[in-house]
């Protein structure tokens, strides 16, 4: 049975509809990522699922129960939101116990849930501060303290990284995952950086105009990509794309090279290849020239921009390529590692 199943889901604001049919079910201890861009869907549903917005057609079940008419509070979840939502009245210890007491549970009883969870996530020496005392990695633990404590079914989380700098926001990730691995409970996290998706996710909802773009593992999206959006919005730097002719299964590469596909296609197709599937060309097989518009120097790696045409092509190669600026290249690939998009943007 699945942890959680999501049926014909449709959310409309008035007249305007912006959940589109969703369904699709997570098993219990997956970790489910929904990612997108800004205005995709993925916090509205996330809130739809914790029972914070109404829907007006389709089904949510957690475990063997649908929750349609249960309050957020009856439907055993907890959310670890953007901003914490920390009491900042209360010491770090009565925001982890305020559930529990108000649920009536005994003192020895909270007191031993208190310090197993402060023992996970290495808060117990802040239990008597007060949230204005704590950094933002801090408040986010406790936050996940107060979620933990309750022993949810489901734990969902709407953006908690976004608030913190781009280090702290590597290290929660990474104790994100670490308390997964330890706890093994189900977990739905929202984000809009494909980085936090592709690391934290067994499975991962690609969300655009609120429907189902692609679900999948993260190797799945990088390596088979259902779309253009979904290869463009999964992997980083983004995948390239430039316009090709195709005539039944010929490619015409920019720079004059030829390519052979199995596609029996023939029209305006867009050619994909990843930055890091790029590689100075050796003169053998298919390859793409250009002018090298743009060095970044990244320490193990060197991104070099190439004009190709009236399009950029980026390659990621190794830290010690000296290419120059204005310099012809040729860009060598494997033909396995690249792909076809029609020109309304599914793959062929």
């Amino acid at each position: 049975m699945s942890m959680l199943s999501i049926r014909n889901v449709v959310k409309r604001y008035g007249a305007v509809e912006v959940i589109h049919g969703l369904s699709f079910d997570i098993a219990a201890g997956e970790f489910i990522v929904f990612v997108g861009p800004s205005g995709c869907g993925k916090s509205t549903l996330l809130r739809m699922i914790a029972g914070l917005e109404d829907f007006q057609e389709g089904q949510i079940s957690i475990g063997d129960r649908v929750v349609n008419a249960l309050r957020p509070w009856e439907r055993d979840i907890a959310m670890v939101f953007q901003d914490y939502a920390l009491y900042p009245h209360m010491t770090v210890r009565a925001n982890i116990c305020f559930s529990l007491k108000m649920a009536g549970m005994d003192k020895a009883a909270i007191a031993k849930k208190l310090e197993h969870v402060a023992g996970v996530l290495q808060i117990g020496h802040l239990l008597d501060r007060k949230p204005k005392e704590l950094s933002g990695g801090q408040r986010q633990r406790v936050a996940m303290g107060r979620a933990m404590v309750r022993d949810p079914k489901i734990f969902l989380f709407d953006e908690p990284l976004s608030n913190l700098d781009a280090k702290l926001r590597v290290d929660m990730r990474a104790e994100i995952k670490q308390l997964h691995q330890r706890i093994g409970s189900t977990m739905v996290y929202v984000t809009h950086d494909q980085v936090e998706a592709m690391t934290l996710a067994d499975r991962i909802v690609v969300l655009k105009d609120g429907r189902i773009e692609q679900i999948g593992t993260p190797a799945e999206l990088y390596n088979k990509p259902k779309s253009r959006f979904v290869a463009s919005f999964i992997g980083s730097p983004a995948m390239n794309f430039v316009p090709v002719t195709i005539t039944n299964g010929e490619i015409q590469l920019p720079g004059g090279s030829r390519m052979l596909s199995e596609i029996r296609y023939s029209g305006l197709a867009d050619f994909g290849i990843r930055p890091e599937h790029l590689s100075v060309s050796d003169s053998s097989g298919p390859n793409i020239a250009g002018l090298i518009s743009l060095i970044e120097p990244l320490g193990a790696d060197t991104l070099v921009s190439v004009a190709v045409g009236d399009h950029k092509l980026l390659a990621r190669l190794p830290g010690d390529a000296t290419p120059r600026l204005g310099d012809p290249i040729r860009l060598s690939f494997n033909p396995s590692k690249s792909a076809l998009f029609a020109a309304e943007g599914q793959r062929l």
